[in-house]
């Protein structure tokens, strides 16, 4: 009989008994459930412990978990062994193709294969190998010997098999079966069944012998998948197209109740596969009533219930027979009897696009306000402004390119108005700032070459021109009149001398052009008879109480007022706290996923401008509003697994587009620093974090001065050029996140607030 044994730990699952705590990205092996280290560390140590010889350990596991898998196990070891990393989920057979695969390329098909879950908790690691030892002699043999426990009570949550004992400790297996409750009682009182541990010992070749009679597509697609697999020093990462053919079913399926001989040990070890919260309460140590309590909870005549509590305090009264769990994002609540069913509400959660099945939400709490403003004001004067000041601008056909390259040359690519028109407001507000760049000629630089080349006949902006200067779309456009207008109010503000004029005239195109002849909001083009969109009114509000701020003349808060009536009685829906973004010409949302269409970053900015607006006009009420929209962007619009907010989902939360850019992120902090200190919750944490997630996945990672503007649902970059437009929202986030946290930002007082004075009355 070989001595040589391979192990494989199978760590694939998902664990959705235990959710809320157990998730996709977070899955139950790689929690601590029993106070002495994750259940998948615990598994790598049970196999290093064996003591006659040292079995190489693999690691089959998701590749979305790489990571985690390499900082945690890493320093245990694997006696040579390594992980092997899929790419999709595809169940038990695949992994255990793969397990056989590798074993015959490196140790031969003579050698013991054993493969065990990664989430399962065993007593004692001698008993563990004394019962394994028990079960080599018929593995080598030929038989695939599958591991049994002696049921305690008639759980339906396990596999059973039916064996029939042998003299030598190994029995013969008649079928597996999952049974209902009642047969469940039938098969512990008859002493003929026992729970399938759903642990296996085989040679190398019998399993392959079985797929190629049972299964042979599964085996031909897994071979095909590890031969074509890439290794390096992390592991063997098998390629996404071709282990995507393997077929998804599990073991039991494809080769166990097809296989013939297979053998069965009776395990000496104590086993739990905590695979409820019933079963993690019989696990854990309780207190004198019978408790299980991990985590912030005040129990108060309570009995045999665990209570389980992650990130907030929980309390609970009078509760028998219980499970409670909480986590940041969600509460799970059952009598243990029924927790196993924690199963179809995920089901149900998954049906409706829920993502707190998926992804985990960050605990990550920064409590120090300002511990980023170093970084921030080092990136921002040291590293940012310095190059786009200088290889941003067009010194051979004037004003700013539209995007660099990552070696900060600029692609040629047309210039747009608004670009143009964010690039001059950005350097005016790094001016007002404080930065002692060459903010001014900047300015002239930028309002010179728009003035010269951006005009249109009758003193309008167009929307596009070409990299040389030349028109290329003379199209009128409110979104880029709105961005016009805000740079032009900074411009005023740091002195330039045509600012106000330009943007009088600017302010005369839109009423007479692109306002609504019937006064509701702005038409997106002179003329235009199609679909409506919020976001240039929002843009429009910005760029009004700008004007208010640098001249203080009430007629640009009146203007301001419209904007907010607008979205007060159209853009905002009370039922489902979200912001439309497509309307028709009567600002009813439109049909189908367009009008199902919301943008987390939109609902970010909209907040910050209520707030501002508000303070400048008294209407303390949208203040709520604000807040819903912070709130319905964060419960609803964020990858959990990056914490970055989508593009766009629809309003019950479903993602359209799972890519995050840089500017929603902005917008995130621009929001939590106005909400802080208006009568709610302390954002400052709030703050501290959102920032650190902009400088985590979109800053850090670029070249000096540059972002990575575009990052998939998995955090990979997809950007391949830095877009300038994105410049106007960095500056502006992060130089109120250093006003914020220098204590420059204006107190709002709500109780100083006055309704009865609000300019939506006024005109």
């Amino acid at each position: 009989m070989p001595e040589r044994i391979v192990s494989f730990i199978m760590s694939g699952g998902v664990g959705s008994r235990l959710w809320p705590l157990s998730r996709e990205d977070n899955p139950k092996q790689f929690h601590d459930l029993s106070g002495d280290g994750s259940m998948l560390a615990k598994t790598v140590r049970r196999l290093k412990a064996r003591s006659d010889g040292e079995t190489p350990i693999y690691l089959i596991a998701s590749e979305r978990h790489a990571d985690r898998v390499i900082s945690d196990i890493g320093p245990l070891g694997l006696n040579g062994g390594s992980p092997i990393f899929e790419p999709v989920g595809r169940n038990t057979a695949a992994a255990v193709a793969i397990a056989t695969l590798h074993t015959i390329s490196e140790y031969g098909g003579d050698a013991l294969v054993l493969v065990v879950p990664s989430d399962h908790q065993i007593s004692t690691e001698t008993q563990f190998w004394e019962t394994v030892e028990v079960g080599m002699p018929a593995a080598d043999s030929g038989s695939i010997v599958v591991f049994g426990i002696k049921p305690t009570h008639p759980e339906t949550g396990y596999g059973y098999i039916e064996a029939a004992a042998t003299g030598d400790g190994v029995a013969t297996v008649s079928h597996f079966v999952k049974p209902n409750a009642e047969t469940a009682r039938k098969y512990v009182a008859s002493g003929r069944f026992y729970w399938n541990a759903g642990i296996f010992l085989f040679r190398a070749d019998t399993m392959r012998k079985a797929f190629l009679e049972f299964r042979p597509d599964i085996w031909d697609t897994a071979e095909r998948a590890y031969k074509t697999a890439r290794t390096d020093v992390s592991g063997i990462y098998l390629p996404q197209g071709f282990y995507s053919a393997v077929p998804p079913t599990s073991i039991d399926y494809a080769v166990m109740e097809h296989a013939r001989g297979i053998a069965m040990v009776t395990a000496s070890f104590c086993w739990n596969d905590l695979g409820s919260w019933q079963s993690l309460l019989e696990a854990s140590p309780t207190d004198r009533d019978g408790n299980v309590v991990m985590g912030d909870v005040v129990a108060m005549d309570c009995g045999n219930s665990y209570l389980r509590s992650q990130g907030r305090l929980l309390t609970v009264i009078g509760m028998k027979n219980v499970a409670v769990v909480t986590t940041p994002d969600a509460v799970f609540v059952a009598p243990v009897s029924h927790s196993q069913n924690v199963k179809k509400v995920v089901e149900q959660l998954e049906k409706s696009g829920r993502l707190e099945t998926k992804f985990t939400a960050s605990e990550d709490r920064v409590i120090i306000s300002g511990s980023w403003c170093k970084r921030v004001e080092h990136w921002l004067f040291n590293e940012t402004l310095p190059l786009w000041s200088t290889a941003g601008v067009d010194d051979k056909y004037g004003g700013f390119h539209e995007a660099l390259g990552f070696d900060a040359r600029p692609l040629g690519k047309p210039k747009r108005m608004r670009t143009m028109a964010r690039q001059i407001y950005a350097f005016a507000v790094a001016k007002e700032r404080g930065w002692v760049g060459p903010a001014d000629k900047l300015i002239d630089h930028g309002i010179e070459f728009i003035a010269k080349h951006g005009r249109t006949e009758r003193g309008g902006w167009v929307r596009t021109l070409n990299s040389d200067g030349s028109v290329a779309d003379p199209t009128e456009d409110a979104y880029d009149h709105s961005c016009v207008l805000l740079a032009l109010a900074h411009a005023h503000r740091c002195g330039h001398q045509d600012a106000l004029q330009l943007a009088q005239q600017t302010f005369h195109i839109i009423d007479t052009h692109l306002e609504d002849v019937s006064l509701n909001g702005f038409l997106e083009t002179p003329g235009w008879k199609g679909v409506r969109f919020s976001n240039p009114h929002m843009h429009m509000l910005e760029s009004f109480l700008a004007w208010h701020r640098v001249t203080g003349e009430r007629a640009y808060l009146r203007r301001a007022a419209r904007v907010v009536d607008l979205f007060r009685c159209h853009f905002f829906d009370q039922e489902s706290w979200t912001l439309g973004e497509h309307f028709d010409v009567h600002w009813l949302p439109l049909p189908g996923e367009e009008g199902q269409w919301t943008e987390p970053g939109h609902h970010f900015e909209w907040a910050s401008l209520l707030i501002d607006f508000a303070r400048a006009s008294g209407q303390k009420d949208l203040a709520a509003y604000a807040r819903k929209l912070y709130s319905s962007a964060i419960a609803s619009g964020l990858n959990r697994a990056t914490g970055l907010a989508y593009a766009a989902v629809s309003r019950q939360g479903i993602p359209f587009d799972r890519l995050s850019r840089s500017w929603p992120q902005c917008e995130s902090v621009k929001a939590a620093v106005a909400l802080d200190g208006i009568g709610g919750p302390d954002l400052k944490p709030e703050i501290e974090a959102r920032v650190a997630r902009l400088f985590k996945w979109h800053i850090d990672p670029a070249p000096l001065g540059l972002w990575i503007d575009r990052i998939d649902e998995r955090g990979r970059s997809l950007a391949t050029e830095v877009p300038a437009s994105i410049f106007y929202h960095l500056v502006t986030a992060l130089m109120q996140y250093l006003d914020k946290t220098a204590g420059q930002v204006e107190p709002f007082p709500l109780s100083a607030l006055d309704t009865s004075k609000s300019v939506a009355m006024q005109g």
